[in-house]
């Protein structure tokens, strides 16, 4: 379980102000719970697919200057804000 002087200790190192740290531990320990549910999944035997691909192989990378206006470019702009597309599942 986790201690309020634990969640001190590590927003202290994130450097995140909270006021009350009580609120924190219920969350915390709840996160916690769903890592133990990862860990008693069982695929440390599962086969690890991968594409092994030489250094060689992969395209370069180059920086191509953009000297206009961005904001010029978008097609729904409207004062301060974008208008993106709806993502569909």
């Amino acid at each position: 379980m986790v201690t309020e002087d634990e969640i001190r200790h590590v927003s202290g190192l994130m450097r995140i102000k909270i006021d009350d740290y009580k609120e924190y531990i219920d969350k915390v320990n709840a996160m916690i719970a769903y890592f133990d549910i990862l860990d008693s999944a069982g695929v440390e035997s599962e086969e690890v697919s991968f594409h092994e691909m030489s250094v060689s192989d992969l395209r370069k990378d180059s920086h191509i200057p953009f000297d206009g206006s961005l904001i010029d470019q978008l097609k729904h702009y409207k004062g301060a804000y974008v208008r993106a597309p709806k993502m569909s599942r």
